[in-house]
């Protein structure tokens, strides 16, 4: 099943509401993908919270095996 990075890119802005998101596949094989994403609601929190956001909002992908890994970079807005 291919991954759409769109759809990831919506599942992380409809989690997060103002959220910038990009959302990139760095091999070309879908093997390993990248979400960096900046978002008001990072603020105060740790990075390892932020990413539990983030990993949280494409939860279904990883259950469904769609998606295997994802690298995250986050930032507060």
């Amino acid at each position: 099943m291919p991954v759409d990075l769109a759809e990831l890119q919506s599942m992380i802005e409809a989690a997060l509401p103002g959220a910038l998101v990009v959302v990139s596949d760095e091999d070309g094989g879908g093997q390993h993908l990248r979400a960096e994403v900046k978002a008001p609601q990072f603020a105060g929190l740790s990075r390892i919270d932020q990413h539990r956001l983030v990993k949280a909002a494409v939860k279904p992908r990883f259950d469904d095996g769609t998606v295997h890994a994802l690298s995250v970079k986050t930032e507060p807005s």
